[in-house]
């Protein structure tokens, strides 16, 4: 091993030493196949359970500090998208969110989840959003970090040129090429080296044929459409961005924030990556946030 590699090694062996903590499950959700996922924390009568999903490069393994802090107090749960890890991908080479919305309403299904908070970071914001407009009744709180917006209302040749660099690149470069090129891009100045080699980590075990899907359902999603009338159900909502993502910078996000009629949280010293590279401030926003969705529903 070289010097390079043993101290990549050992940035990641504290992130895998608490990743041991919650080991991967696989649950068999009908229609939906087989969806891969980790868990904390049990069940309770006065707390909601908490779902979080990943973005396009990472995985469910990336929430393994919030894992550890949320599940003292609620059921925590992170899966890996239809695709990733050990889950089953969605039909169809071209995937829209409802495609990802169904396997996810299959699967609370199969975990006996009638309603929850839902956590999405990038992707797995449209991925909520989707959800969100599909099965509404399901979701107590619905927060959003870093939201990918989609390209849904773009014009056609701008919405295929993203796409299709996306997938040239992912040819061109593989897994472990993609995240060394473009890891970097998911973190602040601020990160530590940990953290990037965390980011790094995840990223390099995305599977080919699911992030190529994950990258049609980019084009073509349209979030801001999908949580136009969220609010009319009566659910709570947030939205929060680092004031350093580059990836989904705030101005884009402000776009989010209005379609769902909220303010955006913007998070000082924080990159795309935000919950990995400032793990306290990101299980802090989310353990607030759940907190006001656990009183609205005792008082609701």
């Amino acid at each position: 091993m070289s010097v390079i590699d043993k101290r990549e090694s050992d940035r990641i062996a504290a992130f895998v030493a608490l990743l041991e903590k919650f080991p991967e499950q696989r649950g068999e959700a009908g229609a939906a196949g087989t969806i891969g996922y980790r868990e904390a924390g049990a069940a309770q009568a006065d707390t909601l359970p908490v779902v979080l999903l990943h973005g396009i490069g990472s995985g469910a393994a990336s929430w393994v500090r919030q894992l550890d802090v949320l599940g003292a107090s609620r059921r925590v749960l992170a899966w890996d998208a239809p695709g990733y890890g050990a889950s089953t991908p969605v039909h169809g080479a071209s995937p829209v969110a409802a495609d990802y919305a169904a396997s996810l309403n299959a699967w609370l299904d199969a975990l006996g989840i009638a309603r929850c908070v839902l956590v999405g970071h990038s992707l797995g914001a449209i991925v909520a959003g989707g959800f969100a407009r599909t099965m509404p009744e399901r979701i107590a709180g619905l927060l959003l970090i870093s939201p990918a917006g989609g390209y849904g209302s773009a014009p056609a040749e701008l919405r295929d040129a993203r796409r299709d660099a996306r997938l040239a690149m992912l040819a061109e470069l593989g897994p472990a090429g993609l995240a060394e090129k473009r890891s970097a891009n998911m973190v602040s100045g601020f990160a530590s080296e940990d953290a990037r080699a965390w980011v790094r980590w995840n990223m390099a075990r995305i599977i080919p044929p699911g992030y190529a899907q994950a990258t049609h359902l980019l084009a073509n999603a349209d979030l801001a459409a999908d949580l136009a009338g969220y609010r009319d159900f009566g659910g709570r909502v947030a939205v929060a961005v680092g004031a350093q993502d580059a990836i989904t910078p705030p101005e884009a996000c402000e776009r989010i924030a209005a379609a769902a009629h909220v303010g955006l949280q913007v998070i000082p010293q924080a990159g795309h990556a935000g919950y990995v590279e400032s793990p306290d401030a990101y299980t802090a926003l989310i353990d607030g946030f759940c907190r006001r969705c656990d009183t609205e529903r005792r008082h609701g």
